[in-house]
């Protein structure tokens, strides 16, 4: 994940749900609600991996229920799908 909202920084999270409307994911760092630029990225074997690269905004940030984390909720507002180049 990476927000781009004045300074650029980069968050490791478990995404938890998606749809078309946004996703919630986890984080042990808590993202302030704005512009954000994030990457879904699904499990797959070396060289077939594919990702989402999406531009959306935070619209809520609040501790996790399993705690030592925060649940970040962002829209999805564009996409792109990025695939492994790998093994081509």
């Amino acid at each position: 994940m990476i927000k781009s909202s004045g300074e650029r920084v980069c968050y490791a999270a478990e995404t938890k749900n998606i749809s078309s409307a946004g996703v919630l994911f986890t984080s042990t760092q808590p993202v302030s609600a704005g512009p954000i630029e994030y990457t879904v990225t699904f499990p797959s074997e070396p060289g077939q991996g594919i990702a989402i690269h999406c531009l959306g905004n935070v619209v809520r940030t609040e501790p996790s229920p399993e705690g030592n984390a925060f649940d970040i909720a962002a829209t999805l507002q564009r996409f792109e799908f990025q695939r492994d180049k790998m093994g081509e």
